[in-house]
């Protein structure tokens, strides 16, 4: 079949623009402090990282529930900056972090993921288990440079607002886990590693910290009772010294402490509060530690 020149229809090609949901300015991702915080870690260095304004990646390890997100939280309330939270996954992808398509009122809309709105807000970044990140998280490395990013689903080039950071937390240093206590941690790109120009390598507070957290926490259940606190910080310092000898596979972390004064708070029963939060450790291990906190509580 032959068209003549006089029956070709001219066809215009229409580009609608993407139409973006954003985030409500009104609304604010500031931290509110906690009166029952006790500085420690390094709350100092990061309320200092965040002062400066500038643009300094960073990655703080350590074991579980010594504080390391608890601490991003306070110092960012201290400092009145806006921090949004990433908790990081093996299937955490792109369209997780920088944004995806959605209907909206029956229409096709472009949602910005948490990286962008916190790019554009110059908030603190905090992408929390990091170590648990597939390859995927590789998409960040462009963010991690300090420069913009192309999203090209949507031909659009985001820079960052002055003050934007990003802050990574993990239980290991990103080079994996071989002993089991942290299942499902991966081995991060070496190239994605070495875009955080600081890493703070943390550890359980001191007992003298610790002293002052579990009796904060007691004070606010109109408690005071100066034994029961010696003694918990006490055995969990035997605990943590027993770990690092090899003597034991388990360890009591801070968290651990205050969710026995929880528990205690709401049963009364100190042996009672101690049991049910040591349940979750293995058998062979668990008679023994609330057998020796028990009869430091007698003491």
């Amino acid at each position: 079949m032959c068209i003549r020149d006089s029956e070709i229809i001219d066809v215009k090609v229409v580009q609608h623009e993407t139409a973006v949901k954003k985030v409500d300015e009104k609304v604010t991702f500031v931290p509110t402090t906690d009166p029952l915080y006790v500085r420690t870690g390094f709350y100092k260095e990061l309320v200092q990282i965040m002062k400066s304004g500038l643009f300094m990646p960073t990655f703080i390890t350590g074991q579980t529930g010594m504080g390391k997100t608890k601490e991003c939280y306070e110092a960012a309330a201290s400092t009145k900056q806006e921090l949004i939270r990433v908790n990081i996954t093996v299937e955490t992808d792109e369209d997780d972090l920088l944004g995806h398509y959605t209907l909206k009122d029956g229409e096709t809309v472009w949602e910005d993921g948490p990286v962008i709105v916190a790019m554009e807000r110059g908030a603190q970044l905090l992408l929390d288990e990091i170590d648990l990140a597939s390859n995927k998280i590789m998409c960040l490395q462009p963010v991690l440079e300090g420069g913009p990013i192309f999203l090209k689903k949507t031909n659009r080039l985001v820079s960052p607002a002055p003050g934007f950071n990003i802050i990574a937390t993990a239980n290991t240093k990103g080079r994996g886990n071989d002993d089991g206590r942290f299942i499902g941690t991966n081995i991060l790109n070496e190239a994605f590693l070495d875009r955080f120009p600081i890493t703070f390598e943390q550890d359980y507070p001191a007992p003298s910290v610790e002293r002052k957290i579990i009796s904060k926490l007691l004070e606010k259940y109109n408690v005071q009772d100066d034994a029961f606190v010696e003694h918990l910080v006490q055995w969990a310092d035997v605990i943590r010294r027993t770990f690092v000898d090899g003597g034991i596979d388990e360890i009591i972390s801070t968290r651990r402490l205050i969710n026995i004064v929880n528990a205690y708070a709401i049963f009364q029963n100190k042996e009672k509060a101690i049991e049910l939060s040591l349940i979750h450790i293995s058998e062979p291990t668990r008679p023994e530690r609330i057998a020796y906190a028990v009869f430091c509580l007698k003491k």
